[in-house]
């Protein structure tokens, strides 16, 4: 294959700058979009807003034999339902994150998605191709903080404003979003954190619903985080803190790794941590250490949704080893999860994430809810059935 044919649906923020990124690579070529809605086609790169095919129907989308793979870019109840018709009519799937506002749902998506193990389906998580990610992974993996004991990540540089939320119905909303802050904006970090440490064996969070915005989903979680090593976590995001805090410090044996303001600093202990305790004769002696600045390059400036659209195509054509397997992406989702049923029912919840008792809850929730939700085959839908 000389370049994969991609088609794109749901043309808001996201999916035309998707747009920009397939024209923008050699290995891929813009060959369709599409949205229910034809005024969101004003939103197409100038290059191609008159050349590029475009439809309102996903299901004639779908059909379409000139279109390879699919970028699934619409609402996030959406993301599982269009995923699996892609599927279904053999193509390639890249779908944003998260891959829907709940496990059980998103669970669907995969399940029809070992029915296609010759189809590549992969997860917009861009956050991974970052080079301070991947040396921090890299670290953790040679063993160089040794026993993980700690981890602390601070993010709350996600502030948004009223405006922000006002911007359209479906934003803020249960029915609509599915979720605040752990749904919207915060995936990237919690796809992190699994991908760097593991998955948690318990979640204790507190979730606070509309403390800064007029929202009905949460804009601040302070969680806490339990690992199976007897490591723990402290996991701190908002929408609401101005100015934000981005910081990332990780506490081993051999010593404390910081990311913070894009340096990377190891305090890194002479002798481990674990050894000096069991063996020093001094009753309040502490290891010696060198401070060290960790060497990485960034090649890549501003969005990196392109890097995954390049592997994406990449992995089509000639088999290349996917940055984010679209799987990875259910391990970030149940976090998230679990943060948010701990938060609201004031409850420590233990991994695996009973999904049965979350889409319960999230259903409860969507009842409330203030807004009415359509979905992207133009009616409007009954998210209580489909979490049934």
């Amino acid at each position: 294959m000389e370049k994969v044919r991609m088609g794109i649906i749901g043309i808001g923020n996201m999916g035309s700058a998707h747009c920009k990124s397939v024209m923008d690579l050699d290995n891929c070529t813009l060959a369709a979009v599409c949205d229910t809605d034809p005024a969101a086609f004003a939103r197409l790169p100038a290059e191609c807003r008159d050349s590029v095919k475009k439809y309102t129907d996903p299901d004639e989308f779908f059909r379409d034999g000139n279109v390879d793979a699919v970028i699934v870019a619409v609402p996030h109840y959406d993301h599982a339902p269009l995923g699996i018709k892609a599927l279904q009519a053999g193509k390639h799937i890249l779908v944003e994150k998260p891959l829907s506002p709940s496990v059980g749902i998103a669970r669907t998506l995969l399940d029809e998605g070992k029915k296609h193990p010759e189809l590549v389906q992969s997860a917009m998580l861009q956050l991974r191709t970052m080079a301070a990610f991947r040396t921090i992974k890299h670290l953790l993996d040679q063993q160089e903080l040794g026993t993980l004991t700690r981890i602390n990540w601070i993010v709350t540089t996600w502030f948004r404003t009223q405006y922000y939320y006002d911007s359209g119905d479906w934003r803020a909303s249960w029915r609509g979003e599915g979720g605040g802050v752990l749904l919207n904006q915060c995936p990237h970090q919690l796809d992190l954190l699994q991908w760097l440490f593991g998955m948690p064996s318990r979640v204790h969070a507190f979730a606070t619903i509309g403390k800064f915005h007029d929202i009905e989903v949460e804009d601040e979680v302070n969680a806490y985080l339990e690992y199976p090593n007897g490591a723990t976590g402290i996991f701190v995001t908002t929408t609401g803190e101005a100015p934000g805090t981005n910081r990332l410090e990780i506490a081993g044996s051999r010593g404390r790794l910081v990311y913070e303001n894009g340096e990377l600093k190891f305090r890194r202990n002479e002798v481990d941590a674990a050894k000096y305790i069991r063996e020093s004769n001094s009753a309040f002696g502490v290891p010696a250490y060198w401070d060290v600045t960790v060497p990485f390059t960034e090649t890549v400036t501003g969005a990196r949704h392109h890097l995954i659209i390049r592997n994406f195509a990449n992995a089509i054509r000639q088999g290349e080893k996917l940055i984010a397997p679209l799987p990875d992406a259910l391990n970030e989702l149940e976090i998230g999860n679990a943060m948010l049923y701990s938060g609201l029912n004031h409850e420590l919840v233990t991994l695996p994430l009973d999904e049965k008792k979350y889409d319960r809850m999230l259903s409860g929730l969507i009842a409330k809810s203030r807004y009415v939700k359509k979905v992207a085959s133009g009616g409007s839908v009954d998210m209580n059935a489909s979490l049934s």
